[in-house]
């Protein structure tokens, strides 16, 4: 009996998890595990899965810088640091294809700095933009400290 195309997707997705989560167990944190995951489930719910063709390790590579673009991870200012050409030699690619392949996910997901489903804890606490709010009018306004 042949596999379900949905039962096709469920395998890669959690190849995909497994890997991405290994590596950030092992090279950065818990907390970026996660937010792969929570990515690759939603990349999953796509029409056209975009992870079903391909090398699984670009893909991963992918989620991962994708998740630390938005959390600034190339900035060694922050912690984890880690740059594009340690991520792209770990997985065996070229960090051009690692940023075309992360651009490409945050493009298809509308994702932009500081979004808050993909920011980590310290990010959203450390938001500048959290405090801005825009009236109808299109004012902008500031939010109060609360």
């Amino acid at each position: 009996m042949a596999m379900s195309q949905k039962e096709k997707i469920n395998i890669r997705k959690q190849d995909l998890i497994k890997i991405s989560r290994d590596f950030c167990i092992e090279h950065l944190d818990q907390e970026y595990a996660h937010l792969c995951e929570k990515m690759i489930e939603k990349l999953s719910r796509k029409r056209s899965v975009p992870f079903m063709s391909g090398r699984i390790n670009i893909w991963a590579a992918s989620v991962v810088w994708a998740v630390g673009r938005i959390n600034f991870l190339g900035d060694k200012s922050f912690s984890p640091h880690m740059r594009q050409d340690e991520l792209a030699k770990h997985f065996q690619t070229s960090p051009s294809t690692i940023g075309q392949k992360a651009k490409s996910i945050c493009d298809m997901l509308k994702l932009n700095y500081y979004d808050s489903e993909f920011s980590t804890k310290y990010m959203l606490k450390n938001n500048p933009f959290a405090k801005v709010l825009v009236s109808q009018d299109g004012f902008i306004f500031l939010r109060e400290e609360l």
